[in-house]
């Protein structure tokens, strides 16, 4: 399957991500995490984006690197408070690769696992994750839970965004056998209607675990969010921390 790593940001959903999502996230308990498990370390994070868990670590203190597929999403990034001062590459981040060994912490937050195109991919990912940590190193991934009791006839239409001048409905279609959903966010706002296409592979934990195990790493701890509760049976996401042996892997 061809794979366009700028494909997401070229869409133009990239000036309106921000206000988009900006409730969506929990950048506060997130980036205490990530600070947390870096230990001072400095950290590379795999989409970057638009710089909402980048910054605020830098003013943590901490070193940040950044890889991200869309100059569009970078731009946004560059016209934020300290965002031109960060170290950003441009490539597609399951094989792009700036400084082997170097990294305490890599994190891959807001589902963007699910971003690459297949299984392949993804495993790609893992390895390359593990190839920019130092030994006992850590990557951090955040992701939803597949839920497919959800859809109906393998399809799914749910509001998604609701705030002041702005709205969103996301409709989405599954194709189980190739663990694939393709959804369709269309937006309301001042400017008029929006059509933001994505695709998604998705993977449960346990095939994510996996992954880990063929790149090198091991499961350390999972969370259901980032506040660090327990993860459960009734968990709809997951916050995973895989460490990096410290024997024979990857890079």
């Amino acid at each position: 399957m061809s794979f366009d790593p700028s494909e997401y940001g070229s869409s133009g959903i990239a000036e309106l991500y921000d206000r988009l999502y900006a409730d969506e996230w929990d950048t506060d308990n997130a980036v205490d995490a990530i600070a947390e498990l870096a230990a001072g370390g400095p950290v590379l994070e795999l989409g970057i984006g638009t710089g909402r868990l980048a910054l605020p670590l830098v003013g943590r203190g901490l070193e940040m690197h950044g890889i991200d597929g869309s100059p569009e999403m970078v731009e946004q990034l560059r016209t934020k408070p300290g965002g031109a001062d960060l170290a950003v590459t441009i490539g597609d981040f399951s094989t792009t690769i700036v400084e082997p060994g170097h990294f305490s912490v890599v994190v891959l937050a807001a589902n963007t696992i699910f971003a690459l195109p297949d299984q392949a991919a993804q495993v790609a990912c893992f390895v390359n994750a593990a190839r920019h940590l130092r030994r006992g190193g850590r990557f951090v991934i955040e992701a939803w839970i597949p839920d497919l009791a959800s859809f109906h006839d393998n399809r799914r239409v749910r509001p998604r965004v609701m705030s002041d001048g702005l709205m969103s409905i996301e409709s989405a279609v599954l194709h189980p056998a190739d663990q694939r959903m393709r959804t369709t966010q269309a937006v309301f706002s001042e400017g008029g209607v929006s059509l933001f296409p994505a695709n998604h592979r998705y993977a449960w934990p346990a095939e994510l675990d996996l992954m880990a195990q063929l790149a090198g790493m091991q499961l350390e701890q999972r969370w259901t969010n980032w506040m660090r509760e327990p993860f459960t049976d009734r968990s709809a996401h997951h916050v995973t921390v895989y460490s990096r042996l410290t024997g024979d892997g990857p890079g």
